[in-house]
């Protein structure tokens, strides 16, 4: 009898794994792979949740802890914490020893992950490549990322084709959709009522959802967005506020001070999560009057329930767009006039019925499809695919 491909997926963190939830659930269950598991980032972060509890509650088994002793959000604190989750997920694929690797998005702790699985020779498919986010430098890390990658799960067709043209095999790119949508046909979601008593908010009172992480790439002061957000904010007083945490890039201290202060000031309508979790964040989220922030999730999963996004500022400037989403600067004006085109009746009937960007449920089945059929033969050697013509060029 063949023994099981071993799949290592590597998360860093609530965002992430949730997109990985179904896949990792797919894997475990097909008695062709074996699901190995390394946790890694704020995961570990007791200031972010512990949310390697979450994982552990989920039902799944955590092969390797990567703990990266995050200790602030300055740019050397984040080179050394990707420099120990170098030589911590390095010694995990040495101790493991995985057939393949999944690793998904942008992060410097995935970025991390992919260079010690070309040193240790793991294949590894790479899920949300040929994406753009102008305004991080996620972008440039979701890239090298990419050029490391033995195989390749797009979210949409536009992206594959991107792929391919960074010079990787047109076989090896495959366009499965965004797998943040399965939750939406396969999550069992709380209803009106039950998010509201899980949000603290009265039944019958609207919300906007808000989730605001540092634009990494822009030359201002972090707090400027954040700040300019709140004022807007303020002048919209007929909803609740629901923010959820920061992420741990640079800058993420200021902005988290900051949105703490707000809503121990404005208790009476404002609240913060630090972490949902993937039930209860989709949820708030189909229930949502509007996703507010620069959060993919407003750009990717906020479009497939009809609930408008205001994404602020050019953190997800490149990314394929929605009829829903409503692109505004970082002036408190800009984004109170943004606010109140999405809470427009008029509005939400534009788009309604027109065709998510990111396709449709599904892409956790299409992806472990692929690694239980794939050839793992040679898999780290590749050669770079030249579009047509370009080498006959003068």
């Amino acid at each position: 009898m063949t023994s099981p491909r071993k799949i290592c997926v590597v998360t860093g963190t609530r965002a992430d794994y949730g997109l990985l939830y179904w896949l990792m659930k797919e894997i475990d269950a097909d008695p062709a792979l074996e699901l190995q598991l390394v946790v890694t980032g704020t995961h570990l972060e007791p200031r972010f949740g512990n949310t390697v509890d979450v994982i552990e509650n989920d039902g799944f088994r955590v092969d390797t802890r990567v703990p990266l002793g995050i200790e602030d959000d300055t740019p050397t604190a984040i080179s050394n914490a990707t420099g120990k989750a170098l030589a911590g997920i390095g010694a995990a694929f040495a101790s493991l020893g995985p057939d393949a690797g999944v690793l998904i998005g942008d992060r410097y702790e995935i970025l991390a992950a992919a260079t010690a699985a070309l040193l240790h020779r793991v294949p590894f498919a790479h899920i949300h490549g040929g994406e753009v986010t102008e305004g991080a430098v996620d972008d440039s890390m979701r890239h090298a990322i990419t050029k490391m990658a033995a195989w390749h799960f797009a979210a949409a067709e536009p992206y594959r084709q991107r792929i391919i043209q960074m010079g990787e095999a047109p076989d090896k790119v495959v366009t499965v959709g965004a797998p943040g949508l399965d939750h939406i046909e396969r999550t069992p979601l709380l209803d009106r009522a039950e998010t509201a008593d899980v949000l603290g908010i009265d039944a019958d009172t609207p919300y906007f959802l808000i989730t605001m992480h540092p634009t990494t790439l822009s030359a201002g002061d972090p707090l400027t967005e954040i700040t300019a957000l709140l004022d807007a904010l303020d002048r919209v007083k007929d909803h609740a506020l629901i923010f959820t945490g920061v992420n741990a890039d640079a800058g993420h201290d200021r902005i988290a001070g900051t949105v703490h202060a707000y809503v121990d000031a404005n208790a009476e309508r404002a609240r913060l999560f630090m972490s949902l979790g993937q039930q209860r964040y989709l949820s708030a989220m189909k229930h949502a009057a509007a996703v507010i922030g620069n959060s993919s999730s407003g750009i990717i999963e906020a479009p497939a329930f009809g609930v408008p996004t205001v994404n602020i500022g050019i953190r997800q400037q490149g990314r394929l767009r929605a009829r829903s989403v409503i692109d505004c600067g970082t002036d408190a004006s800009g984004i109170e006039d943004a606010i109140g085109r999405a809470t427009d009746p008029a509005f939400r009937s534009s788009f309604s019925g027109s065709e998510p960007p990111y396709g449709h449920p599904g892409a956790s089945v299409r992806m472990k499809d692929f690694l239980v059929h794939c050839d793992f033969g040679n898999a780290g050697r590749k050669s770079f695919h030249d579009l047509p013509d370009i080498m006959s060029a003068p």
